[in-house]
């Protein structure tokens, strides 16, 4: 359903879903989104995430979490926001970077593909090859920042107390089925380590559009899989106790990126995995998602 409605003085469209109606199931308390407004600026759709508490880091009963992911601890989140619905998309990019504002991205990888960003000629493909430092300075110019890490994940999970906040088949993009013919990555990175990322080249892995598979409680999409996504902090170790919007380490040493991706296997592709990476550094395999106030 579509209304007209106003908020923050400029007119939008919300667009409610029955997903957007299911009530979350934290651990403390959660509220589920209200809908959605398109942003005029980046062309995305965005979704309000009510504020509220869950607790972040290893799920329990998860055996996959490393050590990076703990200890689990509880966080709240006091302030709402708007997320968008998808990650960045090759249409958004290139309104970007036709107002002379960001850069144009590469189109190739390292071993083969040539179809990346804009020459994937699919406006719906999700950027990758994009850097910290640019993902920034998009969401900026689109009115809004990166998110931080507690954000992502209190998104990411929409209530969710398990690993994944669906059926990893039915919600994301990873290896065993982001290419043409479905593979065993687990098992196949154990005996080919060396020529996996080769493999996925021949099977043709690589990302896919955006809102392909199921979104999670709060309508968001892709929040696993497909492609990773920038966050704002600076990656540190977890500490026990309450946290109040957290924002990161003060190590200031590596920043982070959240989701998993069309290239990992599956233990890497739930709400708490972390990645890493330097401020500057591209990779196929990650984009960005923006956040507003």
């Amino acid at each position: 359903m579509q209304i007209r409605n106003k908020r923050s003085g400029g007119l939008f469209v919300a667009t409610f879903s029955v997903a957007a109606l299911i009530a979350c199931n934290l651990v403390a308390t959660c509220a589920v989104s209200d809908g959605a407004r398109v942003n005029e600026k980046d062309g995305l759709e965005y979704v309000w995430i009510q504020p509220g508490k869950f607790i972040m880091g290893c799920s329990a009963a998860d055996t996959q979490c490393e050590e990076s992911e703990k200890p689990a601890h509880e966080v709240e989140i006091s302030k709402g926001f708007w997320m968008g619905r998808t990650v960045v998309t090759v249409a958004a990019w290139k309104k970007y970077r036709t107002e002379g504002k960001g850069p144009e991205l590469p189109t190739e990888d390292g071993i083969g593909r040539t179809n990346l960003n804009e020459a994937s000629k699919d406006g719906n493909m999700p950027v990758v090859f994009v850097s910290w430092v640019q993902a920034r300075d998009f969401c900026k110019w689109s009115g809004g920042r990166l998110p931080t890490e507690a954000e992502w994940e209190y998104a990411a999970r929409a209530g969710s107390t398990a690993p994944r906040y669906g059926e990893l088949d039915a919600v994301a993009w990873y290896a065993d089925n982001s290419g043409t013919k479905r593979i065993d990555s687990a098992a196949l990175i154990k005996s080919e380590r060396g020529e996996y990322y080769k493999r996925l080249f021949e099977n043709s892995n690589g990302p896919h559009p955006v809102a392909q598979k199921a979104p999670n409680a709060w309508g968001l999409y892709d929040m696993l899989g497909n492609v990773g996504q920038w966050v704002q902090d600076w990656q540190g170790h977890y500490t026990p106790g309450k946290a109040v919007d957290p924002s990161g380490s003060d190590e200031q040493i590596k920043k982070g990126f959240r989701g998993g991706n069309w290239y990992n296997v599956p233990w890497m592709v739930r709400s708490s995995f972390r990645g890493i990476s330097g401020l500057r550094e591209t990779i196929s395999i990650v984009g960005c998602r923006c956040v507003q106030p």
